[in-house]
């Protein structure tokens, strides 16, 4: 199984355990919001991509809303049975390269969008995808830092995602830190480096 293949399953779970109104990580976001991004991705995707390109946001807004009137569990049932054949994410290939991201951190999203939650328990497997993840997409997901970027996962494993003469290092799990890198707050990770780095590093904008 690929992570992005586990985590739909995982994902489709907790969306059937939490309902449609809870709020998630995704500002403004409830549940059933988050999850009517995701069938417009898959399903429309001549809808979705205002997702990416702003002056097109009304137009995925208008397929989002589409969606208020669907039941709950037939919205997730229809994440949880995949893309539609003609999809291109049907392949895959295609799957697995960006779909694990997305229902990692979207999972995520769904877990942490109110207090007390905690990380999920180690899985190597798992984290040993993130941690490729991680590695793959890093310099464009900090592309906007102004000092370099290292990822330390133990003291005998990290990665340079970018470089500079000033750097910060930050530690913590894979999932931790794919998370940080895409821009959520709500993450256990440890920033070191020079004051200043850290400080000049704090205020950048992490993300696709």
């Amino acid at each position: 199984m690929s992570l992005a293949s586990d985590e739909r399953a995982a994902l489709c779970l907790e969306l059937d355990r939490v309902g449609p109104d809870r709020p998630t990580l995704c500002e403004g976001w409830t549940t059933r919001d988050l999850l009517a991004h995701l069938l417009v991705r898959e399903r429309a995707p001549w809808a979705a991509a205002g997702i990416a390109v702003k002056p097109l946001a009304g137009i995925t807004e208008r397929a989002m809303a589409s969606w208020a009137g669907t039941p709950w569990t037939e919205m997730v049932d229809l994440l949880r049975v995949g893309a539609p054949l003609w999809s291109p994410y049907r392949i895959g290939t295609v799957d697995a390269l960006v779909n694990g991201a997305e229902f990692f951190v979207h999972h995520e999203d769904v877990r942490r969008g109110e207090p007390g939650w905690e990380p999920r328990p180690p899985d190597p497997v798992r984290d040993e995808q993130l941690w490729t993840l991680l590695g793959r997409m890093g310099r464009v997901l900090y592309r906007s830092s102004p000092v370099g970027v290292t990822v330390r996962r133990s003291p005998s494993d990290q990665k340079v995602l970018t470089s500079g003469s000033r750097t910060v290092i930050l530690l913590g799990e894979p999932g931790e830190l794919v998370l940080h890198a895409f821009g959520r707050d709500a993450v256990r990770v440890e920033v070191e480096g020079e004051p200043a780095d850290v400080t000049a590093f704090a205020a950048t904008s992490r993300g696709i």
